[in-house]
């Protein structure tokens, strides 16, 4: 099959990554899809098993860091568009171990900008629309620091990261528009709130309490779970990077946010009545598990995200209320407790070699 469009897409066994290959394969059978991921911990080919054996997808296990596999894969590929984002994302992670984040957010990120820029050398003749080439980032609104609270980060606030990760993210965010203002690299950036849903790995804020709810553990919530975050259905954000890909302009910024504002404490209270509801235990039951513990180095108070400039360019706007999107992510859990059962074991990490070393 003649392919319309050869993407590479990096990070895509991840958990945001993986709802995007899944969202353009299954909608785009004409695109060829590459999925370059290094599987990491926080990488899982379990997340995509629905879609493995598409003959419009590809797997390659492969690090962004490695320069001259990014340069021979660019070479060999030719690929008309990247959607970037393979990341180490983890905040606390980020905080024990820095330069990892350093050399995976901006090291890598620079090694796929020149493998880029080198393909498409010519962006004078650059087409709008399915023949365009594209490199789109993948960011976070931890770039923008930490709000009062009151105001919203919009497009246009300026940068202030306070921890190693957002720090990191900041970097790669400022790497991608130099490239685009210094040798005129089709660029799109996007800056995402905190994403929910499912196949997130359960170290993160909702899938921990869940399982450890479930589970009967103690769920653990910093200081005194004050901070505020804007909360994101996953399959929404993908949706909305589907929108840019196609739709925003070269050179554009957008924010994608959820309207979603949760203090830390009342998104548990939530989950432990949906979970106490779930499981057909007595009201209050889950929330005696709340463990308050030492707050986190430089932990932001509050972010918010403007994402007006999204929903009147393009008509995005995210499709479910956080009460429902949180019914739908603890029911997927529930549901599929194998898929909790392999990651929290770590089984998942003996996947690849099963299914893919011997092909």
């Amino acid at each position: 099959m003649n392919h319309k469009k050869n993407i590479l897409i990096t990070g895509g066994a991840g958990f945001i990554g993986s709802h995007v290959v899944r969202l353009f394969v299954n909608k785009y059978p004409d695109y060829k899809i590459l999925n370059l991921d290094k599987l990491t911990y926080a990488g899982n080919l379990l997340n995509l098993k629905d879609v493995e054996q598409k003959s419009n997808y590809e797997f390659l296990r492969g690090d962004i860091v490695d320069s001259e596999l990014i340069t021979n894969l660019f070479a060999d590929r030719k690929f008309d568009a990247v959607i970037h984002l393979a990341a180490e994302s983890h905040v606390d992670r980020s905080i024990a171990n820095p330069m990892e984040f350093i050399m995976t957010n901006v090291v890598g990120t620079v090694n796929l900008l020149n493998a880029a820029r080198n393909t498409w050398k010519d962006h004078s003749d650059n087409k709008e629309g399915s023949n365009r080439n594209l490199f789109y980032h993948v960011s976070t609104d931890e770039v923008y620091g930490s709000l009062g609270k009151s105001g919203y980060f919009t497009e246009k606030t300026p940068y202030d990261p306070h921890s190693p990760y957002s720090a990191s993210k900041a970097s790669s965010d400022h790497m991608v528009r130099a490239y685009y203002d210094t040798y005129g690299l089709p660029i799109v950036i996007s800056n995402c709130s905190n994403n929910y849903g499912s196949n997130h790995f359960p170290e993160k804020l909702i899938p921990l309490a869940i399982n450890n709810i479930k589970n009967n553990k103690p769920v653990p919530v910093y200081g005194k779970g004050e901070n505020v975050r804007d909360w994101l259905y996953v399959e929404d954000h993908a949706n909305a990077i589907d929108v840019l890909f196609h739709k925003a302009a070269p050179g554009s910024t957008y924010n994608i946010g959820g309207n979603n504002e949760w203090r830390n404490i009342d998104l548990i209270l939530l989950l432990c009545s949906i979970m106490d509801r779930k499981l057909n235990r007595k009201e209050g039951t889950s929330a005696k598990l709340i463990t308050y513990v030492k707050d986190r180095a430089g932990h932001d108070l509050r972010y918010a995200i403007d994402s007006s400039k999204l929903q009147d360019d393009f008509g995005w706007k995210p499709s479910l209320q956080f009460e429902e999107g949180l019914e739908k992510t603890v029911d997927w859990y529930l549901s599929n407790e194998e898929w909790l059962e392999q990651v929290t074991s770590g089984d998942y990490l003996d996947y690849y070699s099963q299914q893919y070393t011997h092909r």
